[in-house]
């Protein structure tokens, strides 16, 4: 069945924050909630939550108007919404009597065939559905969300033994190509398989830090990146997450664990953690938690707790002597180190691993949804078993029985044996059984991580790689920090082009890096410009242009397919492109103004192009050069995909992938649909309105400037940036090509980078990753 309309009943944090994804993906969707005591508007509660997810940071909703798809209502007026509904969705309280209740309402009105779930992360599906109709149980089952849901790809699906298959599939497709999920099927079980291990690690690692005496910092470094876990690490994520819910979801975890299940071991809230949730110290959302912003002077100084005696004092950044150990040595020289540090590392990692182990096949079938879910649930960079692959299920093993800790019979099962490996190309993993078994991909997921476990790459170098996708059809991966842009990118882009044009049909640029490209490499601009080396800065500016041309001219198609951030050269590449399949959380900007330069390879040319060609554009030489400058002027990023659309970054034909995982093989396929009668692009020559339209623009600039809202430096980019956009020193009746306008490009690009305010900002953004307002 399709879903083409929903209803989510609960407009809390959860339930509003499904709805905005809901209609992110185009469906429109009722948010039901109650009718507040003695209120003037009977759903007041539902419209307010849809005007805080309008001013939600990060943004709920991809687009401003995907809000108008939210339409809220009341459970007492507007139940009979329910009928035209294909999926209905309760997140209210975790309190089983009123979701009972609840179910029973929504039968009495809703469609024959339509699917209803529970958002619920603690009660089982067999306590939901007991008592209730075998027909509404056929159509009910768990659709547990991690938030923000947006953001979160981790999708938690539950059946009972009643649920129709058909439902089951509709909802995993719907969630998968619709919602941009991973799927993860779990069994019915308390916490199912994020909350069960990801809240037994939290505890364990708040309760050996104060145990220990380890430091917040300390913690926070050691269990952070070293360990793959983001670097927010263990106390930073519960200021996210919010300290207030910890109570909660520990005692609702308690109450249906098994007596014998080790959370109780790690379940008591700490003393200091329950002052500091009555003293309003709740994380983010509250003062401050274990992190807090204070102000100093006019100055927001953050601050962290000491764990020991209650108080704050300025954070520090400490260097940790078994974290840059574990750069080098891996995650098994960070658990061997011979440091307070190195000792928290091992007792909070032995004790998550181990009891991540000791839950298969009790949570889920097999070791790849476990793992499934800790990455996308809690961003961990490996799950539990693939770090277990790190430090060796030998050793791993080894070392539990030396200090006497019970080995769980599927670590002993492995026999020192990997959980994962490689066979004939193909990536396995250990089962119950003690066999291996193939790590199955849902239909129409192509990742490069698989295709590189088979093949080599056609050509490679420090910065980038070539890879055959198929078909006829190429791929160039980036792979430097941040994938910035170098002279080794543009060198590959340069040899795909050649090997394309001998015998295949098309390209794809495409990494699975976290970002796209987060622009060209500043610390070598810099580094040039300290030595005064201009001519070879030109002479790379040259080459940027060039290869970014010859994509353009190229007599194949050329598909960008970004995730993440693509900025200034990265955007200035999709913009050559023939082609974008982008990833629906692609963040899309020329960002150059803020380091005091502007674009210069070929960015403001295709941005004036794209926007003379947009229908949105009044007609005549300075509606699209307007258009063009306030977008780079103001350092505009696009925070989603389909918000690039509306800047001009993103074509009306360009596509919209929201499963990260389906991006290459969408771009692929694109690519192949453009090679059948491929041409390329004609050369385009613009009319600019020449000096009066600079003179127009600067004068609009030095307003802003007396007004506050720029500084001295914006006003000279903004000079520059105006010089190129409106054509430089031509006669308005001339028409200018793309040769002139990258050639303005360049000149201005130069001009700024010999201007010490613009030197002070690229410096100031490597030394802080933040822009100078200069």
């Amino acid at each position: 069945m399709a879903i083409e309309r929903a209803a989510v009943i609960g407009a809390g944090v959860m339930g509003a924050g499904i709805a905005a994804h809901l209609a992110n993906a185009g469906i429109p969707v009722d948010l039901l909630d109650i009718v507040p005591e003695g209120a003037k508007r009977r759903s007041a509660v539902a419209e307010g939550a849809l005007e805080k997810l309008k001013k939600t940071k990060p943004a709920a909703f991809m687009q401003r108007r995907a809000a108008r798809l939210v339409v809220p209502g009341n459970v007492e007026d507007d139940l009979g919404r329910l009928a035209e509904a294909d999926w209905i969705i309760e997140a209210v309280i975790e309190d089983l009597g009123i979701k009972r209740d609840l179910y029973a309402r929504i039968d009495a009105v809703r469609k024959p065939g339509s699917i209803v779930s529970s958002n619920t992360s603690t009660i089982p599906l067999a306590a939901l559905v007991e008592g209730l109709p075998e027909r509404f149980a056929g159509d009910f089952l768990i659709s547990h969300f991690f938030n923000p849901p947006r953001y979160m790809r981790l999708f938690e699906l539950v059946t009972g033994s009643g649920t129709r298959p058909e439902a089951v599939a509709a909802i995993r497709d719907f969630a998968d190509r619709r919602l941009g999920k991973g799927v993860v099927d779990c069994h019915d079980t308390p916490g199912f398989i994020g909350n069960r291990i990801g809240i037994y690690w939290l505890q364990c690692a708040v309760s050996e830090a104060l145990a220990a005496g380890i430091p917040v910092e300390e913690a926070d470094a050691v269990l952070g990146r070293p360990a793959g876990i983001p670097k927010t690490g263990v106390f930073g994520l519960l200021d996210l997450v919010g300290l207030d819910l910890m109570p909660h979801v520990l005692a609702s975890m308690q109450q249906r664990l098994a007596d014998d299940d080790p959370f109780h071991e790690v379940f008591t809230v700490p003393d200091l953690v329950q002052r500091m949730i009555s003293d309003g110290y709740t994380g983010r959302k509250g003062k401050g938690g274990f992190y807090r912003l204070n102000r100093d002077g006019g100055r927001k100084v953050k601050e962290v707790i000491d764990l020991a005696t209650g108080d704050y004092a300025p954070a520090q950044r400490p260097r940790v002597a078994a974290v840059a150990v574990a750069r080098s040595g891996g995650l098994r020289a960070l658990v061997e180190h011979d440091s307070d540090a190195g000792r928290y590392a091992w007792r909070v990692l032995a004790r998550t691993l181990t009891y991540a182990a000791r839950l298969v096949p009790e949570i889920a079938d097999d070791i790849v949804a476990v793992d499934e879910a800790m990455r996308l649930g809690y961003n961990w960079t490996y799950g539990p078993f693939e770090l277990i692959d790190r430090l060796g299920s030998g050793w791993f093993a080894e070392r539990l029985g030396e200090e006497g800790l019970a080995v769980p019979a599927l670590l002993e099962k492995a026999a020192g044996r990997p959980f994962y490996r490689v066979e004939s190309g193909r990536s396995e993993y250990l089962g119950t059984d003690g066999d291996y078994h193939p790590v199955q991909r849902p239909e129409g997921v192509l990742l490069l991580a698989d295709l590189k476990r088979i093949a080599e790459p056609l050509a490679r170098n420090g910065s980038a790689s070539l890879w055959d996708l198929g078909d006829g059809v190429l791929c160039v991966e980036f792979h430097t920090k941040m994938n910035a842009l170098d002279p080794d990118i543009l060198a590959m882009l340069r040899t795909a082009i050649d090997t394309v044009g001998k015998g295949h049909r098309a390209l794809v640029i495409y990494n699975e890096g976290e970002q796209f490209s987060a622009g060209a490499n500043l610390g070598l601009v810099m580094f040039a410009t300290n030595l005064a080396a201009w001519s070879q800065l030109e002479a790379m500016l040259r080459e940027g242009q060039e290869t970014y041309q010859a994509l353009k001219r190229a007599p194949f198609p050329v598909v960008g397919a970004p995730s993440g951030l693509a900025l200034g050269g990265g955007c200035e590449l999709l913009l050559h492109c023939d082609a974008v399949q982008a990833h629906a959380e692609s963040y899309i900007g020329l960002v150059e103004v803020g380091v005091g330069v502007i674009p210069a390879w070929g960015g403001c040319k295709e941005l004036l192009l794209r926007a003379v060609g947009d229908r949105r554009t009044p007609r005549g030489p300075m509606p699209p050069v307007t258009r063009a400058f306030e977008t780079i002027s103001l350092a505009k990023v696009a925070t989603s995909a389909a918000e690039a659309k509306e800047l001009g970054f993103l074509g009306p034909d360009d596509g919209i992938t929201m499963n990260r995982d389906r991006l290459l093989a969408d771009a692929k396929a694109k690519a192949l649909a453009l090679a059948e009668a491929y041409r390329p692009p004609e050369p385009a020559t613009l009319t600019l309105p020449g000096p009066s339209g600079k003179a127009a623009l600067d004068m609009a600039v030095h307003g802003f400037r007396l007004q506050g809202k720029a500084t001295a430096h914006d006003v000279v980019v903004g000079d520059a940036l105006a010089g190129v956009l409106s054509g430089g020193a031509i006669d308005p009746t001339e028409e200018v090509d793309e040769s002139q306008l990258l050639a303005l490009e360049r000149h201005g690009f130069m001009r700024l980078l010999r201007e010490p305010a613009t030197q002070a900002r690229i410096e100031h953004m490597l030394e802080t990753g933040k822009p100078l307002r200069n």
